[in-house]
């Protein structure tokens, strides 16, 4: 069977398992593009990418540009001589001068079956709207929003206690299979292109900080969907006289409360119940700002009086 030459782009973790999938196949990874260092930790230490350590570990030369569009880089890129550029989760834009370059184009691997949640955050988006699907969609590049033909699509459930977190572990088997699977099909020139219908579409935005805030005037089904989206970023928040509160983990409850939305119907070792719109929250694992996280149990064992029953949560 033909070996690719491959450039990979990608920055986080999503990215490097996949990066290590083609380094276990018979395709070359000639080199990688991955986004500049970042500061972080306490120290704000430089730290190289996920992508970037693994490339490091395998002798691959590793090209951080901090854009594609000057000349400088789409020639040093075409210097390369790729069959294929694979890009996941990169963080950069490719000019169709870069699209056009490798002989087979630029594949993407993305979060989710298209056209359903084309963009930034696809496994928090499927998670949050209450999806019962998701999986894997290899696309071929286009100038487009994550628009181009589809080359392959890996299915796989997202369970009702599913937080971002697990869904995206579980995305990395799939992609990963997916993603082996389609690189031999390009090879032999066995593949099937598909185009997606863009009347289907639909758009997942960028996650921030503040849609994080719970809204205790929703219904209980609606929170507990958004704390498993934001687990473990940017995890959903709320608060209690005046102290800021981290909710890691929830269970939704149908049962029926005549208690004002926010309000503290119950606290135990179960958890602490909170009224909601519609039914009730159940909060089992929280964190109080400058504290760690915590389950409701042990929370109450060192802070009972703070959680008495009729407090309202803001």
């Amino acid at each position: 069977m033909n070996s690719l030459r491959v450039i990979f782009a990608g920055t986080p973790e999503f990215a490097s398992a996949h990066l290590q999938a083609i380094l276990a196949s018979h395709h070359q990874v000639i080199a990688v593009y991955t986004q500049p260092d970042r500061p972080a930790g306490r120290g704000q230490k430089m730290m190289p990418s996920p992508v970037k350590a693994l490339a490091i570990e395998h002798d691959i030369a590793v090209l951080q540009p901090k854009t594609l569009r000057s000349e400088e880089a789409q020639k040093e890129l075409a210097a390369l001589n790729a069959d294929l550029m694979v890009v996941v989760a990169y963080g950069l834009i490719l000019p169709q001068a870069v699209l056009d370059t490798p002989k087979y184009g630029c594949i993407n691997v993305h979060g989710s079956i298209l056209p359903r949640w084309r963009g930034a955050a696809p496994i928090q988006r499927a998670i949050e709207a209450g999806d019962r699907e998701s999986g894997v969609t290899i696309m071929q590049m286009d100038a487009g929003l994550d628009t181009g033909d589809m080359l392959r699509k890996a299915f796989c459930p997202i369970h009702p206690t599913d937080t971002a977190s697990e869904l995206h572990d579980r995305l990395i088997t799939a992609g990963k299979q997916a993603l082996t699977q389609t690189l031999d099909e390009i090879a032999s020139g066995t593949t099937h292109p598909e185009r997606q219908d863009d009347s289907q579409a639909s758009y997942a935005h960028k996650l921030s900080k503040e849609e994080a805030r719970l809204d205790w005037q929703k219904p209980a089904e609606t929170l507990g969907r958004q704390v498993c989206a934001f687990n473990p970023w940017p995890v959903a928040t709320t608060a209690l006289d005046g102290t800021g509160i981290r909710v890691w983990a929830a269970t939704t409850l149908t049962d029926t409360t005549t208690a004002e939305p926010g309000t503290l119907i119950k606290a135990d070792r179960e958890g602490l119940d909170i009224a909601c719109a519609q039914g009730t929250l159940r909060v089992t694992h929280l964190q109080l700002a400058g504290s760690r996280a915590m389950t409701a149990q042990e929370l109450l064992n060192s802070k009972k009086a703070m959680f008495s029953t009729g407090k309202r949560f803001s």
